[in-house]
């Protein structure tokens, strides 16, 4: 074997040791399969950048709790803390079954990310002012608790009010469409 056939299959990319080191493919749109607790107040309060997936690390009880879909983020939001990101004021009610170990309802919980997600939210909180929104607690397919994790900013008094407007007028247009149809 030449250095030329050397060099050849060391860029080849079926070569053995190519495999482990290839991403895998993700997800156009997040695998949900039970949607636990919802925040659809966040869509009306901020505007939506990106949106991510998180796991979220939680005990026994807070997932029996939540599988018995108990839970609740409307008042929730995330911060990066430590290099870490928290869920703070989100409430899992302690599981009806449970025993003197059971959890407290409003701790905070740890979310699951890459540490590339977790910088980029931290200078997106800190340099340009905006806020991490939980959306949503579901259960994926492989039946794992996730947080669908927004980056958010505030929205005025203005811009809530044009909100309430163009939803206005489309629920109305919806219904002249509706009444102009059946004549």
């Amino acid at each position: 074997m030449t250095a030329d056939d050397r060099l050849r299959l060391s860029f080849c990319p079926s070569a053995p040791y190519m495999a482990s080191t290839m991403a895998r493919p993700v997800p156009a749109a997040f695998d949900k399969k039970k949607i636990v607790a919802e925040n659809r107040r966040a869509r009306f309060e901020y505007y939506i950048e990106d949106v991510y997936e998180a796991g979220i690390a939680l005990t026994g009880t807070e997932v029996k709790s939540l599988r018995f879909g108990e839970g609740s983020i409307a008042e929730s939001y995330a911060e990066v803390k430590g290099g870490e990101v928290w869920l703070v004021n989100s409430n899992v009610p302690e599981f009806s079954h449970g025993n003197r170990f059971n959890h407290v309802p409003r701790r905070p919980r740890k979310l699951l990310l890459k540490e590339r997600e977790i910088a980029k939210f931290h200078g997106a909180v800190e340099r340009k002012g905006m806020t991490l929104v939980p959306l949503s607690i579901y259960f994926n397919g492989r039946g794992r608790a996730k947080v669908e994790l927004a980056l958010a900013k505030g929205k005025n008094a203005a811009d809530k009010r044009a909100t309430i407007k163009d939803r206005d007028w489309k629920r109305d247009k919806a219904r002249i469409m509706r009444e102009h149809g059946k004549e």
